[in-house]
């Protein structure tokens, strides 16, 4: 009796930074996102990220199985700090046959999952009426989260602070005549009267650049630059006054973020208001009890987004003909 012949495995794709550039879209970043966050996702489709230190180097890997059953998804990140290099890698594999879909060049996808999912949150969390945004940093990150905001929600105005005059009045400029928006002396007084705080800066001595004695009632605090023990961006009031804090990865931000556990310290209670983003997205949760409650939404980013959105720009690829197929690839075997 023969065996039977294997599938058919289409050849492995390669999409390059300049295509990842060409494909990016914001508002379908977004929606891809939403939908992923509203399935059930187990703690074990996404397990803790693991890193391999060297001396001036370190390798680390995100790995998640996506809940759209398409794909299983691992994000590489090769680093050395003596060299100032990094690079990015994201591979695809198909979840029923094993066959490896795609090679994706990261670079940009980080921050495109990070400014997409920060927007998926400040939809979910923010008064449904154009918002007055304050945005603390004028880098990268920065610049994306107000870039994807815009495509989604309705802004009246926009106000920024960074530490470097030229460098707020370049992303001011940026966005203009697009929007409302100004570049500020002061943090303080970007925030005032801000329906939504994005702070993507911390500062050169990792003191908090977000005070919560600032914040008006209702505010919704997102928070992007501190993802490891020793950053800070934003200061123990803004999370004691938070009602809620929204975290993609809850016990990361809980344990591992510089403004988690200095807050611990100081004796905020975290426990009780820490929730995630997939019972946020999923409407298991309610953030906002009142009008006037501070919310917050703490990101260290996740392999789910990583993958997500690498299925999603696999999907524009092959709608569009882009992308680089592979002459060879790697074969499933039997086991």
């Amino acid at each position: 009796m023969s065996t039977p012949a294997s599938p058919a495995i289409p050849p492995t794709l390669f999409l390059s930074d300049d295509d990842v550039a060409v494909l990016s879209d914001w508002t379908a970043a977004v929606a891809a996102l939403a939908d992923a966050y509203a399935r059930h996702v187990s703690d074990a489709m996404v397990p803790p990220r693991s890193m391999a230190r060297g001396d001036g180097t370190w390798l680390r890997s995100l790995t998640a199985v996506s809940p759209s059953g398409g794909h299983l998804g691992c994000k590489l990140i090769a680093a050395s700090t003596r060299a100032r290099r990094a690079s990015y890698l994201i591979s695809l594999f198909d979840q029923d046959t094993t066959a490896l879909t795609a090679l994706i060049d990261g670079n940009r996808v980080t921050g495109l999952r990070t400014a997409a999912t920060a927007t998926l949150a400040i939809d979910l969390l923010a008064p449904l009426r154009p918002l007055q945004v304050a945005v603390i940093g004028s880098g990268f990150e920065a610049r994306g989260a107000l870039d994807c905001l815009r495509t989604v929600r309705r802004l009246a105005s926009v106000k920024v602070f960074s530490p470097s005059q030229a460098s707020r009045e370049r992303f001011a400029d940026s966005f203009r005549p697009q929007l409302d928006i100004a570049a500020v002396s002061s943090a303080e007084v970007a925030v005032q009267e801000a329906d939504v705080v994005i702070c993507a800066a911390r500062s050169r001595d990792e003191s908090p650049t977000l005070h919560g004695a600032w914040l008006a009632p209702g505010c919704t605090v997102v928070s992007l630059g501190s993802t490891l023990p020793e950053q800070r961006e934003v200061d123990e009031d803004t999370l004691d006054r938070a009602a809620c804090i929204v975290a993609d990865m809850p016990a990361e931000v809980a344990h591992d973020t510089g403004d988690a556990i200095a807050a611990t310290r100081a004796g905020v209670q975290l426990a009780d208001k820490l929730v995630s983003l997939a019972a946020l997205a999923a409407g298991t949760v309610t953030a906002r009890r009142s009008e006037r409650d501070i919310v917050v939404y703490k990101s260290v980013g996740s392999a789910l987004q990583d993958v997500v959105i690498a299925e999603m720009l696999l999907g524009l690829a092959r709608e569009r003909g882009i992308g680089t197929p592979l002459a060879v690839s790697i074969a499933p075997v039997s086991k």
